[in-house]
């Protein structure tokens, strides 16, 4: 295969991953703390004994950082998050941040998401609700309080460096660089986040790159032809 052909086919590689991306985007649209992602191309440079090879790649992912619209639920355990910082979660793979705030005691009165992973508080560890916390608080700080008496803070941190953040699966991340805690975290109780997927924004960039896919496609089909026609040509 010519060097055209090479160049074209990443190209198609990358726009087919983005086409996922933007897939999964548009199905989460209703999920609460999603966050949407996107694809960032760079150009990569081959050296041969012919020159150099200018190749499309598409294996960086970037996330989205816009605030998504704060939903009132009247959820006694639902936590909403105005500005930075996410909430810490203990997961069979490690502590994750997530956005999504969606919260339950179990059967053991720790705080859990609706996985069953506990959420952890400022200093790491999980949080206990009582039974008979019926008055349930939450300050803006994230401190939860029954009766008067404090009961535990919420952590909400964020990473050290957002590079660093790798998406696990929906709305979890994992902070490769570590994470800090957020100094003044604004916590709003019986508030959900919405996802903050651009939903007319993202259709029109899957018809963008549909139409992008399309124009490499007839482009391989009409080297192939090129090639096909070249060769019966020498062959006569």
């Amino acid at each position: 295969m010519e060097t055209a052909g090479y160049t074209t086919l990443t190209r198609q590689s990358g726009l087919m991953r983005e086409m996922q991306v933007i897939a999964n985007n548009i199905a989460n649209t209703a999920t609460t703390g999603f966050r949407q992602e996107g694809v960032v191309f760079a150009e990569f440079i081959a050296r041969t004994d012919m020159g150099s090879i200018s190749m499309a790649t598409a294996q960086i992912h970037n996330t989205s950082t816009l605030q998504g619209t704060l939903t009132k639920t009247g959820g006694q355990f639902d936590i909403g998050i105005q500005g930075d910082g996410f909430f810490l979660v203990q997961t069979p793979n490690g502590d994750r941040l997530t956005r999504a705030g969606a919260f339950t005691p179990n059967a053991n009165g720790d705080l859990v998401t609706p996985d069953g992973y506990p959420v952890l508080d400022a200093g790491g560890a999980p949080i206990f609700i009582p039974p008979d916390a019926g008055d349930l608080a939450i300050a803006q700080d994230g401190t939860l309080s029954s009766q008067g008496r404090p009961l535990g803070q919420v952590g909400v941190v964020q990473p050290t460096d957002f590079n660093g953040m790798i998406r696990e699966n929906g709305t979890f991340f994992e902070s490769t660089d570590g994470f800090e805690p957020v100094e003044q975290p604004m916590v709003m109780q019986g508030f959900l986040e919405s996802s903050n997927v651009n939903a007319v924004g993202q259709i029109a960039r899957m018809i963008e790159v549909q139409r992008a896919y399309e124009m490499g496609q007839n482009f391989l089909q009409a080297e192939n032809e090129r090639i096909t026609n070249a060769i019966k040509t020498f062959i006569r």
